[in-house]
């Protein structure tokens, strides 16, 4: 096996780690919500992330060069910021699995935003996969809703495109830094406004707050704000934004089997066939041109 191939295929291996630790997102988050504001949820698993990340750097992290800044800067915004309080206000009136699968257009704005930003050129046939990967699961959802969606998807796709710009923006860092070091300074540039902000938005009664919905806060900061990123920023940096988001075409369908599990949400052998579909499209686009220019 070449160099490039397998950098590519240890780019898919950690893909698939880091899309397992984000599928528990949205239903710890549909948990969370149920005695949580959104805008403490968001702000603390901010907060959370960035505590952990400070003895991280300090234990062997590298400072960031001055022209990094900018740039780390827009990754805060849209992945501790962004990214979770849209999706925080949108699963206030979501189910987990339904929201589940609207984030399943993620993979599709990932490498439509990799071709703009970070000059990936993926052949007309890895589009053509992308595109039927989305149409699948974004066909399913509609399906699943009655044809319409609903309102909280607007929200849901701000989410998206706040994640899609934040993965690549995260993948150009990580060319240059460990992974671990690219989401560690990303949580703690947002710190100065994230833990302020835990603070005032904090419950006037934690008491009165379930032990799930704290366990579940914990899970979003430790997890899916921070240990996730340094799987899923390295296969990024590794395999390729366009060809590695590919992977997260399965995550609705882990998201599923979480929300049947943890909430009480069912699933079928429509839903088993669709995720073994696309599987099937992952590991197509694996196989297909992405050339960089």
């Amino acid at each position: 096996m070449t160099p490039p191939r397998r950098a590519e295929t240890l780019g898919m291996a950690l893909g698939f780690v880091g899309v397992a630790v984000f599928a528990a997102t949205l239903p710890a988050t549909r948990l969370a919500v149920t005695s949580l504001s959104p805008e403490f949820l968001t702000a603390a698993r901010a907060a959370i992330a960035g505590l952990i990340a400070i003895p991280v750097l300090a234990a062997g992290g590298r400072a960031p060069p001055w022209r990094d800044f900018p740039k780390l800067g827009l990754s805060a915004l849209c992945l501790a910021a962004g990214f979770p309080g849209f999706t925080g206000f949108a699963m206030r009136s979501l189910p987990a699995a339904h929201a589940g699968v609207v984030v399943a257009v993620l993979p599709l704005a990932t490498a439509v935003v990799a071709a703009l930003i970070d000059r990936e050129r993926p052949s007309p046939a890895f589009w053509a996969s992308a595109i039927l990967g989305a149409a699948l699961v974004v066909g399913f959802a509609l399906r699943r809703g009655g044809g319409v969606l609903e309102g909280g998807d607007a929200l849901l796709l701000l989410a998206v495109a706040c994640a899609a710009l934040g993965y690549t923006w995260s993948a150009q860092l990580s060319r240059r830094m460990p992974a671990r070091d690219v989401i560690s300074w990303i949580v703690v540039f947002a710190l100065p406004v994230s833990a302020p902000l835990s603070f005032a938005w904090r419950p006037a009664d934690p008491a009165e707050v379930s032990a799930l919905a704290w366990a579940c806060l914990l899970y979003l900061g430790a997890m899916s704000m921070y240990f996730g990123f340094f799987a899923w920023n390295a296969a990024l940096a590794l395999g390729g934004v366009a060809r590695v988001s590919q992977v997260q075409l399965v995550q609705p369908f882990l998201t599923f089997a979480l929300a049947a599990a943890l909430l009480g949400e069912a699933i079928d052998a429509e839903t088993a066939i669709c995720a073994i579909l696309a599987m099937a499209l992952v590991f197509a686009g694996r196989r297909l041109r992405v050339a960089a220019v």
